[in-house]
Parts: C-alpha cells; sequence; structure tokens
C-alpha cells in the first residue's frame, strides 16, 4: 500500500509528459490560463512535458531502488 501512490504518481507524470508532447494542440487553452501574464507557447509545452517525464522516471528509479 506504501507503493500506491508513488506509482499512481509516475503514471500521472507519464500520461501528461507523454500527451504534451504529441498532442501539444490540446495542451494549449490549458497553459493559457496557468501561464496567464505570460504567452504559451509550444517550446513551453514541450519543457514541461520534457520535465514530467524527467520526473516520471525518478519517480520509477526510487520505486525500483526501494528508497521510498
Amino acid at each position: 500500500m506504501n507503493v500506491l501512490v508513488p506509482c499512481l504518481l509516475a503514471q500521472l507524470c507519464l500520461a501528461f509528459g507523454l500527451a504534451g508532447l504529441l498532442w501539444p494542440d490540446k495542451f494549449m487553452p490549458m497553459f493559457e490560463v496557468l501561464m496567464f501574464p505570460w504567452a504559451a507557447t509550444y517550446r513551453l509545452i514541450r519543457a514541461h512535458s520534457v520535465a514530467a517525464l524527467v520526473v516520471s522516471a525518478l519517480i520509477v528509479v526510487t520505486l525500483v531502488t526501494g528508497s521510498v
């Protein structure tokens, strides 16, 4: 049961990371709301998607090594 939350978090980060890379047009309205004073660009969405994938990989590595 202790592993359930990190696993769900890793899956969520992986899903949003891949979706942001594959369909940035779908995320553009959400980023326009979240990043209100700044303009949402495709470069920004790609950067956040790559960061989400890195976070997902880090969570998986911590789960595999057992340091949770």
